[in-house]
C-alpha cells in the first residue's frame, strides 16, 4: 500500500508539471491590484476570473466598481494602456419621505425586513411606491456606503461603488444606478407614477408631474408616465438647480452640491 501511495504520488507530480499550464504573470498583478471583494459587479464570478480576462483583453480594465478610478489608473499601467476620465457611477434613491413624511395605512408588526413588509400586504405606508424604511439596502451594501436616516436610505457616494446590490434588495425599485458628468447633482426623490391629485392623497413629496421643472430646464427635466424624470448624462446643462428646487411645489427634487 505505501509502495502504491509513493507511485500515484510520484505520477500526479509528474502530470502536474508535464500539463501545467502557464498564466499571464500580469493575471497576478491584476489580482493584486484588485481589493479582492468578490462581490460580482463587474459581471465576473471573483476577482480571479475578472484578472484573467483584463490580461486576456476580453474585459475592460474599468469594470471594477469597488476600485474606481484609482484602480483603473493602476490597471492601465500593468497593462501599458491609456484610459479616459470615467464618469462617476453611484446609487439613486427616488423617494424623499422619511419616516416623518410617511402616510401610513397600517402598521405593520413582522419581521424587521422591507420584502417581508412589502409582502404582506404591501407594508404599511400608503404609497405603493415608497419606502418602506427598514434598511434592507443598507445591510446588504459591502461598502457599508449606505446608512438610515430618519428611516430613509442615504447614499455616501464616496462610498458607494455602484455594485447595484441595492438596487437588487429594494422591493419597490426605488434605486438605481446612474453615470453623472457634473460636479453638482440634482434628481427627483420620488418614483410615484400616479396622477397628481392620487399621488398628494398618498405622500406630501410625491411627485405631481406639473412640469415646472421641465420648462425650467429646457428639457434636461422631463415628465413622463406622470413622473418628472432628469437626463444625467445632460446634468451640467442645468445654469439654476436651486430655482428648479425651490419652484417645485411638493419639494420632491433634491439637489447636492460638490458630491464629485
Amino acid at each position: 500500500m505505501a509502495s502504491l501511495g509513493l507511485a500515484c504520488a510520484a505520477l500526479l507530480a509528474f502530470l502536474s508539471r508535464k500539463l501545467k499550464v502557464k498564466e499571464d504573470p500580469k493575471v497576478a498583478k491584476i489580482e493584486a491590484a484588485l481589493p479582492g471583494a468578490n462581490c460580482g459587479a463587474c459581471g465576473f464570478p471573483g476577482c480571479h476570473e475578472y484578472a484573467s480576462a483584463v490580461a486576456r483583453g476580453e474585459a475592460s480594465p474599468t469594470l471594477c466598481k469597488a476600485g474606481g478610478e484609482k484602480l483603473t489608473k493602476t490597471l492601465s499601467e500593468i497593462l501599458g494602456i491609456k484610459i479616459g476620465k470615467q464618469d462617476k457611477e453611484f446609487a439613486i434613491v427616488h423617494c424623499g419621505a422619511d419616516r416623518t413624511k410617511r402616510k401610513k395605512k397600517a402598521i405593520y408588526a413582522g419581521v424587521e425586513s422591507c420584502i417581508a413588509s412589502h409582502n404582506t400586504f404591501g407594508g404599511e405606508v400608503l404609497c405603493e411606491y415608497g419606502c418602506l424604511g427598514m434598511g434592507d439596502c443598507a445591510i446588504i451594501c459591502p461598502f457599508g456606503a449606505i446608512k438610515m436616516v430618519e428611516g430613509l436610505p442615504v447614499v455616501d457616494r464616496n462610498k458607494c461603488t455602484a455594485c447595484g446590490k441595492c438596487v437588487l434588495v429594494c422591493p419597490r425599485n426605488l434605486i438605481t444606478i446612474e453615470k453623472i458628468n457634473a460636479p453638482d447633482f440634482i434628481y427627483v426623490a420620488c418614483n410615484n407614477r400616479d396622477k397628481g391629485p392620487e399621488t398628494r392623497t398618498v405622500c406630501s413629496v410625491g411627485c405631481i408631474a406639473c412640469g415646472v421643472c421641465q420648462k425650467l430646464t429646457n428639457g434636461v427635466f422631463y415628465v413622463e408616465g406622470a413622473l418628472a424624470r432628469v437626463k444625467f448624462d445632460k446634468l451640467n446643462e442645468i445654469r439654476n438647480p436651486k430655482e428648479v428646487v425651490g419652484k417645485c411645489p411638493t419639494k420632491c427634487i433634491s439637489y447636492k452640491q460638490g458630491e464629485l
